[in-house]
């Protein structure tokens, strides 16, 4: 049995908190019936041009979207972590258009879209949450897609690095400077858009200026200005205080 790292009472408590959500909002979340699966590494979410019936969020574990072009390639357009929201596509009745699996072994919690649209509509502040995270997310897609039209190899790699350190710390999920991001470099180049030699080269580069260490799959930022400023870094797309 997979352990949560967020409990489905948290998750919709730490919702109703970022949002100013009143206790009579939170108290219609909380009683919404949600499904849980304990998922494998690779075990799939939610396929590509599924229709969308319910809204998933990530208790536990790490989860990717990605596209798979015809000649095999694939491109990794955003990862989730504990806390997130993965088919958020199902609250407003919109395909999924990304096939999605979990990268590591988790807990998804699902919600029917139809018990949702029920609270929705007497609850239009929840309804304004969801569209503000439907925004945030947005805004993380525009900025890899900048990442990887417009940036070089170390500024992508160091951006993702930074990005995650600070979607991490919120959750509770780092270790002072350092954090578990459970990829492989063949998927980190799949999200940067490199080869993984490539990466390979980006990570052994920022280990020898100083900026990172790693372990594994473990990175530790020892020079966090240094890091931002490489990556030309500012947290404010992805919707945090």
């Amino acid at each position: 049995m997979v352990s949560d790292a967020i409990s489905t009472k948290g998750f919709w408590t730490s919702l109703a908190a970022k949002n100013g959500l009143s206790q009579d909002d939170l108290e219609a979340l909380l009683s919404l019936p949600v499904r849980r699966r304990n998922l494998g590494a690779g075990a799939s979410v939610a396929r590509n041009n599924s229709p969308a019936k319910s809204c998933s969020f990530l208790l536990s574990g790490f989860a990717y979207a990605s596209k798979l072009l015809r000649d095999g390639a694939r491109q990794i357009v955003s990862v989730h972590v504990p806390g997130d929201f993965v088919t958020l596509s199902g609250v407003f009745e919109a395909p999924i258009v990304d096939e999605i699996r979990m990268l590591t072994p988790g807990t998804v919690a699902s919600v029917a879209a139809g018990a949702l649209h029920h609270v929705l509509a007497s609850h239009p502040a929840i309804q304004t949450a969801l569209w503000r995270q439907t925004a945030i997310d947005a805004s993380i897609f525009s900025e890899w897609l900048a990442a990887i039209g417009r940036r070089d190899a170390q500024s992508r790699v160091a951006h993702l690095l930074c990005e995650f350190a600070v979607r991490l710390r919120a959750v509770g999920l780092t270790n002072g400077k350092a954090f578990d991001l459970p990829m492989t470099q063949a998927q980190l180049a799949d999200a940067t858009g490199l080869t993984a030699v490539h990466v390979n080269r980006v990570l052994n580069a920022l280990r020898q200026t100083g900026l990172v260490a790693t372990d594994k799959r473990t990175i530790a930022i020892n020079d966090w200005p240094g890091l931002v400023a490489l990556a030309d870094f500012d947290s404010a797309y992805l919707g945090m205080d």
